[in-house]
Parts: structure tokens; sequence; C-alpha cells
């Protein structure tokens, strides 16, 4: 183990430098404990979870295991309600009205909402008794003085970036780590800058381009990405995106990373929740890389996220500028994909997947999580 994966190791208290990444509807904390429990770093998803629903995962954890553990939120800006709002709305739900036709769903009974909270001062009330080792965040940090709140019970604070400028906000905003997201990594893009030169904090959260395709020019792979955000800033720097292997793994070491973040290859695992459709596809992924393939969307929640091709991303293009803003897409959506799941089908399901499927297996997180260390 490299000194830079010592000392990181040493910083988070954990035996292995790896991090299981967070990964929100396959996953509770059964993974999380398996993972912390083999030495990693386990990581617990919040953003889609009650305050409750967060409080009984984390005790389950603290009740399973006494090592350091990672709670992951995300710290987007909901959308401002403009006089626009509805229409968009009334837009995306006639683009998908013969889909609603085919499964006899009457769009009017949908409601409109958010499926994800942004971290908040109220959600830091909620963990704060806990004293959370480790508290990682997507789009950026939330405001300075709940990162402080959390540095002050001790709490590690890590967070993406998917560009060197991101990066540098990061680490200036006070990432104890960075996780260096390639354009290969599975879910959303943890983008936030947007081509701007400033942060969340400086009133630009909202003005993310309708159309993703200008934005995603600027994601590159991980390992294009990874040496140059080690050469930008002295934070420890954890590499994620389309690794899933201890090949892969060393590489990332080689290449300055004091960490490395996986997240598709556990979602076989034995205590990964992942439905038994989205498992298929990802076997298949596995199997027939090359029939088989993934692709960033705006669909299913108004964010680029990657996910295998289904129907919907076939029929109406991954990027489609009627989404509504993240996270407010979603809404719309679930009826479809509820009706399909009943039926076995994935069509209108978000099948999130890294473009490496080849990691995927079914066996307990440890067994995996020892196979993806390098052999001394």
């Amino acid at each position: 183990m490299s000194s830079s994966s010592l000392e990181f190791c040493a910083l988070l208290g954990i035996t292995h430098p790896l991090i299981q990444a967070p990964m929100a509807g396959v996953q509770g904390s059964a993974l999380a404990i398996a993972v912390s429990q083999a030495g990693g770093l386990g990581s617990l998803p919040c953003a889609m979870l009650s305050p409750e629903q967060i409080k009984t995962e984390i005790e389950a954890i603290r009740a399973a295991t006494a090592k350091p553990y990672n709670l992951n939120f995300f710290c987007h800006a909901p959308p401002p309600l403009t006089v626009a709002t509805p229409e968009r709305e009334a837009a995306w739900r006639k683009l998908l009205a013969p889909y609603y036709a085919e499964h006899s769903i009457d769009p009017a009974s949908i409601p409109a909402g958010a499926g994800r909270a942004p971290f908040s001062a109220d959600l830091c009330d909620v963990i704060a008794p806990y004293k959370p080792p480790v508290v990682s965040f997507h789009f950026g940090l939330p405001a300075p003085e709940l990162v402080a709140r959390i540095k002050a019970w001790g709490g590690k604070v890590l967070s993406s970036a998917t560009t060197v400028a991101e990066a540098k906000w990061l680490e200036a905003h006070g990432a104890d780590a960075i996780i260096a997201q390639g354009v290969e990594a599975g879910g959303h893009r943890g983008m936030f800058l947007c081509g701007n030169e400033h942060g969340v904090h400086e009133g630009l959260s909202n003005t993310f381009p309708k159309d993703w395709r200008d934005e995603l020019s600027t994601q590159q792979g991980t390992f294009t990405l990874l040496p140059q955000i080690v050469a930008s800033v002295k934070v420890p720097v954890i590499a994620a995106g389309g690794i899933a292997s201890a090949q892969g793994v060393q590489a990332a070491f080689k290449l300055g990373a004091s960490a490395v973040q996986i997240g598709t290859a556990f979602m076989l695992c034995d205590e990964a929740t992942t439905s038994q459709l989205h498992r298929a596809a990802l076997t298949h992924c596995a199997a027939h890389p090359e029939q088989h393939h993934t692709q960033l969307t705006t669909l299913f929640t108004g964010r680029p996220a990657r996910g295998i091709t289904n129907r919907i991303m076939r029929e109406l293009g991954s990027i489609n500028t009627t989404a509504p803003a993240f996270p407010t897409s979603t809404a719309a959506m679930a009826p479809l994909r509820a009706a399909a799941e009943k039926t076995g089908k994935a069509d209108f399901s978000p099948l999130w997947s890294g473009q490496n499927a080849s990691g995927c297996r079914a066996v307990p997180a440890a067994v995996l999580l020892q196979d993806l260390l390098p052999s001394a």
C-alpha cells in the first residue's frame, strides 16, 4: 500500500483504501455494514430517505459494526418555482401521454413532487447525535456552516468532482478528500459548476442548462481526470468510475489515487437490494457488453445519470430537453415504471450502472472487497 493510501486509511480509520459507492434504490444499511466490517468504507445513500428512515439505518449500522461508515447526501438547490414551471411539467406529461395510455394510467392522478431532498440544517440535526465519522456529498457541498458542524464532531467530509475546477472549489470550501468521478461512473454525474467559475454558494446553483449536451462535453474518463485532479489539489483524491477489478484499482493507485470508490461491482452482492429486473440487466451487460450498453440520461430525474439503455431512452432520446429540472422529472415517470415492472419489463426503470459491469458478482460483499484488493 502506498504512503498516500496509508495516510488516507488513517484519516478515515479504515483498513483498506476502498469505498463502496452509495447507491440509492439498490442498497440499505446491510451492504454498508458488510463493507465496513470487511475493512473498507461502507456507504449509506440518504438522499431518498426520510429523517426517520435515516435514523433507523444509522442505528442498524451502529448496532452491527464499530467500524467507520459514510452517510451520503445530495446538496442540490431545488429548482425555483416560476411561471414556466407548470408549462414545463405539462409538456413533459404530454410527451409521456402515449405511454400512460398504453398502461391505462390517468395522468391527472399523478401528483407532482420531488423524490430527493437536499442536505439541510434539519437533516444535520438528525444525524448530529450519531456523529457519523464520514459524510459525503454529491453536487458540491452544503452551506459552510453545515460543513463546519460536521467537522466540529470530528466527521470527515468528502464530495465528488467531475472537473479540475470542481475539485479546486471543493478543496477551497473544506472537503477533506475529493472523489474524482470519471464519466464511466454509474448513477448521477456530480456536476455542480457546469462551466461557471463560482460555486453553489454564490447563487449560481440554478444556472444549469436546459440541454445538458454542451456541459457533458466537459466530462472526462476516470484515468484522464484522476491525474489532473491529483496534480491540482493537496487533499487525498479518490478514483471512481469504471473500476471493477484489482488491476483497475492498482492502475488508479499508480495514477496517484489515495483510494478507490466502487459501486456497480457491488450491485449483485448478497447484501444489495437490487431488483431482479435490474440484476438481470447487469448480468446481461457483463456477459454481452457489445449488445448491452449504458448511456447518460436526463429522463428519470432531470439531471444526467448513467444507466443501462432501455425502451424509454431509445424512444425519447437519453438527453431530452423536455424533462423538468432535477429532481422533479421523477414523479411523472414513477407510475410507468411501476406498471411495466409488474409485467416483468424494465422499459421505464432507471437501471443505474457504470460502463463496466464485468466485476458484478453474486457473492458476499466481503468476498468481493477482498478480490478487489491488489496483490502486494
